[in-house]
């Protein structure tokens, strides 16, 4: 009884019935000709939630970061250098795989609130006169601060010294819940994941790639076996894989479409963002704040809260786990104790995330926190009743 409570972290995220039930399959056989019906429609439809027409979708049984691992390991070089600024948890770790494979890191520290600094990105590139830079990093959305990038401004920066760099951009924790367009935005790798926007376990790595991307593969010298481009594609074209596939995954990746086309994308796209301003108009009401300097960088699928100075924020979501059940997620890195997350993404709605308004309200208050019992549901009740959410 107690599995009914839903989850407030920024992934993995709530699986719809629907969903579980389509991953739900026999054992299959992955080469047999049904399995090919069933693949290379997901391939060519996922193109659309990339917003590409251009690019390939290639997947691999993994999670993001092994998506990251292919993104690089096909496209670069050891020693190349590579450019990307650090501004949260995400930011950091692709760094660090970036130097676990001997790539030359170029480093912009940036306080952890901000977002990608698309200014410092085209004073760098615009210095660059040799074109050393061979590609920018950039994490669309930032969850352990709740930060979207303006990706838009970081290719604007990039063209505005006309340099070749290809565009790398995590969207694991965006894509499938806000808007992302691949080809509007001169994305040539973009790495997500099953198990956020797609609401399906995780699993499995999906990633966008252009064609610019796919020509650095003759070139790229960086080992690869498992997460080898040529070697999926080539199987891809037949409807195949070149080991064993994640059936299950594929098969609730065909439903996952199927839900967000029918709602229309850019009703999904709106209903993460009502549901996410329900809870900022909740976190105003309890006088907290959110990490995310202003809001033009608000995520509408995660909002990290400080918490008031004195507080623990671990001790806060341990307390709501242990009392109520329900899991919110912890502060990382630089937010480690500072603050709590509100994962708003996924399979929800109304009732669900006012739940979890009232459910961390009534562990903020056991704990003694200064707000008043009711308030942030109060507010996200007057916002959300006011905003009736309709995808006809």
């Amino acid at each position: 009884m107690f599995d009914l409570n839903p989850v407030f972290i920024p992934g993995p995220t709530n699986i719809p019935d629907r969903l579980r039930r389509a991953m739900m399959v026999q054992t299959q056989d992955h080469r047999a000709p049904d399995f090919v019906e069933t693949f290379a429609p997901v391939l060519e439809k996922t193109k659309k939630v990339f917003g590409t027409t251009t690019g390939e979708v290639i997947t691999f049984p993994a999670s993001g970061t092994g998506g990251w691992e292919a993104g690089i390991c096909n496209t670069l070089s050891k020693g190349d250098k590579v450019l990307i600024a650090r501004y949260g948890m995400f930011s950091h770790r692709w760094i660090d795989l970036c130097q676990r494979h001997g790539l030359d890191v170029h480093v912009i520290e940036c306080a952890w609130g901000s977002g990608a600094p698309a200014d410092k990105f085209a004073e760098i590139l615009a210095d660059d006169k040799a074109h050393d830079f061979k590609a920018v990093m950039v994490t669309h959305n930032e969850t352990a601060t709740g930060v979207k990038s303006d990706i838009a401004a970081v290719r604007t920066a990039m063209d505005a010294s006309d340099h070749p760099a290809l565009l790398m951009v995590d969207c694991v924790s965006s894509l499938a819940s806000m808007p992302f367009e691949m080809d509007q935005w001169g994305v040539d790798i973009a790495v997500s994941g099953s198990q956020k926007g797609f609401m399906l376990a995780t699993g499995m790595a999906i990633l966008g790639v252009s064609q610019k991307a796919l020509a650095c593969m003759e070139t790229a010298d960086l080992p690869r076996t498992f997460f080898d481009f040529r070697d999926m594609m080539n199987a891809n074209a037949t409807g195949g894989f070149p080991y064993t596939p994640p059936l299950q995954l594929i098969y609730g990746m065909k439903e996952s479409l199927e839900m967000l086309f029918e709602e229309g994308l850019e009703n999904v796209y709106a209903r993460h963002h009502r549901l996410a301003e329900g809870v900022r108009r909740a976190v105003a009401a309890w006088g907290m704040s959110l990490c995310a300097e202003t809001p033009d960088l608000y995520s509408d699928t995660v909002s990290a809260i400080y918490v008031p100075e004195g507080f623990d924020s671990n001790l806060l979501t341990e307390h709501a786990f242990d009392n109520y059940n329900i899991s919110f997620g912890i502060g990382l890195g630089e937010m480690n104790g500072k603050a709590f997350r509100i994962g708003h993404l996924g399979a929800l709605t109304d009732v669900m995330v006012l739940s979890g308004i009232a459910t961390i309200e009534m562990a903020m208050k056991d704990l003694n926190y200064p707000i008043e019992l009711g308030s942030g549901v109060a507010a996200a009740q007057d916002y959300l009743r006011k905003t009736v959410y309709s995808a006809s």
